[in-house]
């Protein structure tokens, strides 16, 4: 039984929860996530979530949206991480023009009361701590309401980590799970969970060869690195055309940390939403958030890699952003080291300004496809937040080197491998990490000595 007073317990520590939703309403070539849910639940909850102990709930094609909320009431009161998984058609109330997540029995005629509202996902997980909940969602919409989302006018976003992707469904897309798909299929081949914003980034790049990228939208801020150029590029001025194919409709920048021990987040405005409607009876309360439409910022245009020296540190995330947005990847990692280089000068280098610009460094090159970069990097990331005192049981500290070991397995280079490997298990040593990870580098480094022993 986990002992609350203890200092060591983190929320990793705690018992995590996973429900999972998957529907397909009555239409022709719904969207068929419910043969895609036996696989993500056969995963054990526990990686699910990514923390030591987890159970799972799955609701395999729901036809009663207060059954749904009463599971998601129940998720919500998870005291450990939270995923919440959503499947299906995205659908509109063309009587309160609310967004809704469409359920078995849901028809165009029924959607206020046969389908779940969107705005109950952040009535009902509000009140959870920040940085706890993750929300995956793989759904498709009308071309209409894909554009609305595409232009900001209406959002998913909420008091959660957004991830997954909306596709467009008409007569000439019918588009398949590709994301829950890919979802499942990393995480039965990793022996560790790495931090939500590595695993959407490894699944939208494997989603994305299946998905018709013009009429697919990204959640959570990335754009598949494949669709971009692994070369720096000109800037492009005012009024050009970026040179990813659709970037400029999918106005979303890649993530970064965006302050040093924050979580990493899209440095892009946030959307507005449109208020939610009074709720029916039986519904949540009506002191529900609403949230205010704001008007998004204009983006800065990206500047040369000199400039981060006389910036401050949004507009330096800003630059990064937009340039490793549009592929201009060697142009991104420029400023983030000249940042870092600054922080050394300005706080120490054991300082977590430092530390910070070490891990948007490495989250970069694990952007390009560089996992040996990457994994060195977060490495010397945890190593440095540890030589300024923080814990071993700090989140930064454990994310670093669970990102750092997620990026070690994407290494296939056998030198290396056993090189990163053998400075990986020192680190393990002092961070062990959870679900047998210090053994998972013991037993990969043996393997590849055992040609070597014959």
């Amino acid at each position: 039984m986990l002992d609350m007073a203890n200092s060591k317990t983190t929320d990793r520590d705690l018992p995590g929860y996973a429900l999972l939703v998957a529907a397909e309403p009555p239409v022709r070539h719904p969207l068929a996530v419910t043969a895609q849910l036996p696989p993500l639940a056969a995963l054990p909850p526990a990686r699910l979530v990514g923390a030591a102990h987890a159970s799972a709930v799955q609701l395999a094609n729901p036809d009663d949206p207060q059954t749904v909320l009463t599971c998601l009431r129940t998720a919500a009161a998870a005291e450990g991480h939270l995923l919440v998984f959503a499947a299906g058609h995205l659908v509109v109330d063309p009587r309160q023009h609310q967004l809704h997540l469409a359920l078995a029995r849901t028809t165009a005629r029924t959607v206020r009361y046969t389908a779940l509202p969107w705005h109950w996902l952040a009535a009902e997980l509000r009140h959870r701590p920040p940085g706890t909940t993750t929300v995956v969602a793989d759904l498709a919409a009308d071309p209409e309401v894909w554009q609305a989302l595409v232009r900001r006018e209406r959002s998913l976003e909420g008091p959660y980590a957004l991830y997954g992707a909306v596709q467009v469904l008409d007569r000439q897309h019918h588009p398949e799970p590709a994301y829950t798909r890919a979802l499942a299929h990393i995480l039965r081949g990793t022996p560790v969970t790495p931090p939500a914003d590595v695993l959407h980034l490894e699944t939208a790049r494997a989603a994305a060869p299946d998905v018709d990228e013009a009429a697919t939208l990204w959640l959570g801020g990335f754009l598949p690195p494949v669709t971009a150029p692994a070369h720096p590029v000109d800037v492009p001025g005012p009024g050009s055309t970026p040179p990813v194919p659709y970037a400029s409709v999918v106005p979303h920048a890649v993530a970064v940390p965006t302050a040093p021990g924050a979580p990493t987040a899209p440095v892009a405005p946030v959307a507005p939403v449109a208020p939610a409607p009074s709720p029916a009876p039986g519904t949540p309360p009506s002191s529900a958030p609403q949230s205010t439409p704001t008007t998004p910022a204009t983006p800065t245009t990206p500047v040369a890699a000199s400039a981060p020296l006389a910036m401050v540190a949004e507009d330096a995330h800003r630059a990064i952003s937009e340039a490793s947005r549009a592929g201009r990847h060697a142009e991104a990692a420029a400023i983030a080291a000249a940042c870092e280089q600054s922080a050394l000068r300005s706080h120490g280098a054991t300082s977590p300004e430092v530390a910070h610009w070490i891990e948007v460094r490495a989250f970069l090159a694990f952007t390009e496809g560089a996992p040996d970069r990457a994994c060195e990097l977060w490495m010397r990331g945890a190593g440095t937040r540890l030589a300024a005192g923080r814990a071993v049981t700090g989140s930064d500290v454990v994310e670093a080197v669970d990102r750092a070991h997620h990026a070690w397995h994407r290494v296939t280079d056998p030198g290396r491998i056993r090189e990163l490997g053998t400075e990986l298990l020192g680190l393990r040593t002092r961070v062990p990490g959870r679900n047998g990870a210090r053994e998972d580098v013991r037993q990969r480094l043996a393997r590849l000595t055992e040609p070597l022993s014959h």
